[in-house]
Formats: C-alpha cells, structure tokens, sequence
C-alpha cells in the first residue's frame, strides 16, 4: 500500500506538471497531509506537501487528519481515513478482513471490518482489480460500478539499479534458484512454497525467501531456515531487483490479494512466473504465468520441476509478459485516478448524492 501510495502521488503530479490532466484540476491546491513523522516524498512539483497535527496511527487519521481536510475534497490511498469526511475518496485494496479472518488478530478484524463498513457510508471505495471491487461490493453492501478500479503497476523497477552482489553474498548460482518476495503472514502461504522446495529435493536450485515479518498483526511468524531453502530477510530493492533478474522463476504461493504487484515486479525483470490460482493473481497475471493450487506443495514442486526442464524464458513466454506489463502503468492509474476526481461527487449505493 505504501509504494502503491507514493507511485500514484508521484505519476499524479508528473501529469499536473505536463498540464495532461483535466483542466479543472490543473489550478486546484494539491496537497499531502502527513503526520510529524512521516517520510517525504521528493521531487514533487505540483503536489506539497504539509505536516499536520501530533497523533499517530488512527488516531490521527480519524482526528488530526479530519481536521486539517475539514472543507476539501480528501483522497486517501491506503485502506483508512477519517470517516466523518464526507467528499471523500477511499482506495481499499483488498477483502481480506472481510473473506479471510483467520489471517488477522482479532484486535485488527474489529477495528478494519468496523472502518470499511463505516467508510462505505460515508466516503466513495475505489480499489485495485476488478476481482476486488467485487468482493468489496458484496461485503459492503454497495453496487459494483460504484467502485472505480485504479490498478497497481510496476515500472517503479525502472529506476532501480540491480546490486548483483547479492547473488555472490547468497552463495547463490545465476538462473539456479527459485524466488519467494513477501512478508511472513499468513496469506503469502510462504510454508507451501517451502514445502515444495524441500519436495523438489534439488539443492542445486534452492528456493530464496525474502521478506519480513509481522506476527503481532497476522498473528504469524517467520519459518525457520530448512535444507534447500534460503531464508535471505528484508533486502533492498536493489539486491531484490538483483535475485528477479536471475532467477530461474519466481514463486507466488498467495491465498489472496488484492491484485498481486510481485508477480508483474518479476515479469518486469523477464522472470519466469510460477503463481497461484487465486482469482486476483489470475486476473493480473492472465497467460503470463504458469499456476498451481496454493494449498498442493506437490502440483507446485511439478511446476518448479518443469521449469528447470525448460530452462531459461522463452521469447513466446517473453512477449506474453510484455503484454501483460502493457496491461498496468502508474501513469494510466493517475490519469484513471484524476478523470474520476474531474467528475462531480458520484451517488451513493442507496442512489442518494453523497454531500
């Protein structure tokens, strides 16, 4: 949600600053809101950005955030904002709390469910796939077509330089490894891609897990180096860009989200994806992945089986990855996001205008 935030915000301003966008936007005051402690964001043009108020988390979301917005139109990017802001644009990614509460402490169901419910009364819900839009349209009790869908993308890889020094630092062989991107919850179903490693019983192509973990949240924690798996921790998106660009295919066990940004990071670097059969994940990914159920260790180690045998991506495979990446650009979303900002204040499930 976080690079989804500040990718939207950044390709936003770039269309400001080229006069592309609509013309009544072109002379609106744009600004961020941020707490005290927020990082910048650099390079900004049109959009500035103003420090507001002295809470943290909610809190200042629900108050100091409220306050400071009080009188404009308000967009928030990632799955909160204050609920009593009536012209107000709410991104929520994904259904999960909704479908999927085993995945949650029960502290952060009550308090995300109770918000989502609150926010689709009072606020406009954009989201990032169709699949999510109607998840979030049932759950929430609202029409389809009122959710805009303002998609993820991955060219923020573009300026990044990969530090091909992770591969030598990981003991690691080019093109002889699989890759696992994501945090240690529950939903990333890191145990099945591990499990499939150890199934393979190929030392020789061991299967790197980068990420971190947050159990106070998920109520998870992270899994324990095995043999045959390489549990590399947080890296920068430099080495991470690095382990894309050679590996020999990249592992995407999820149960569900929202969309799937890792699976279009690695087509980004001409990676060979292994991804599961989630809805989302096949809404993103189309024919440019091969899938597996993500609760079958054995079908995934086949498919890591099978793409050691076909060795290093094919051309045709190549160009179905390119059209995927066509499919996705922050500057679509921006524009996406902007086109629905130009129109009046839409109308509210129930048909009555929101004021």
């Amino acid at each position: 949600m976080q690079r989804y935030a500040a990718e939207i915000v950044k390709a936003m301003d770039r269309l400001l600053a080229s006069r592309n966008a609509p013309a009544q936007l072109l002379d609106a005051d744009w600004q961020i809101l941020a707490p005290p402690n927020a990082q910048t964001l650099p390079g900004l043009s049109c959009i500035r950005i103003k420090q507001v108020g002295s809470l943290q988390g909610h809190a200042w979301d629900q108050i100091d955030l409220a306050r400071a917005a009080s009188g404009t139109r308000l967009v928030s990017l990632a799955n909160s904002g204050p609920v009593l802001h009536r012209d107000h644009l709410v991104v929520i990614h994904d259904a999960q709390v909704f479908r999927r509460p085993d995945f949650f402490s029960r502290r952060y169901l009550a308090l995300h469910r109770t918000l989502g419910h609150l926010l689709a009364r009072t606020a406009t819900i954009a989201t990032v796939s169709a699949f999510s839009r109607n998840e979030l349209a049932e759950v929430l009790s609202l029409n389809p077509s009122s959710i805009p869908v303002i998609a993820n993308s991955s060219e923020h890889f573009a300026t990044v330089t990969p530090d091909v020094s992770i591969i030598e630092k990981l003991c690691l062989a080019p093109h002889q490894f699989f890759l696992f991107v994501g945090s240690m919850t529950k939903n990333k179903n890191v145990d099945t891609a591990i499990r499939a490693a150890e199934q393979l019983g190929r030392a020789d192509f061991p299967l790197v897990v980068v990420g971190g973990d947050n159990s106070k949240v998920f109520g998870g924690g992270a899994t324990a180096s095995k043999a045959g798996v390489v549990i590399a921790g947080r890296l920068k998106d430099e080495e991470i860009a690095a382990l894309f660009s050679q590996a020999a295919a990249f592992v995407f066990p999820s149960l569900y989200e929202g969309f799937g940004v890792p699976p279009l990071e690695a087509m980004f670097f001409a990676c060979p994806v292994i991804a599961s059969s989630a809805d989302a994940v096949r809404e993103t990914c189309a024919d440019a992945a091969v899938y597996f159920d993500p609760l079958d260790a054995d079908q995934l180690s086949a498919r890591m089986r099978e793409r050691i045998e076909l060795g290093r991506i094919s051309p045709a495979e190549q160009e179905k990855q390119r059209q995927r990446l066509a499919t996705y650009s922050w500057a679509k979303s921006a524009a996406a996001m902007l086109e629905f900002l130009a129109k009046p204040a839409p109308q509210s499930a129930t048909g009555h205008r929101k004021q």
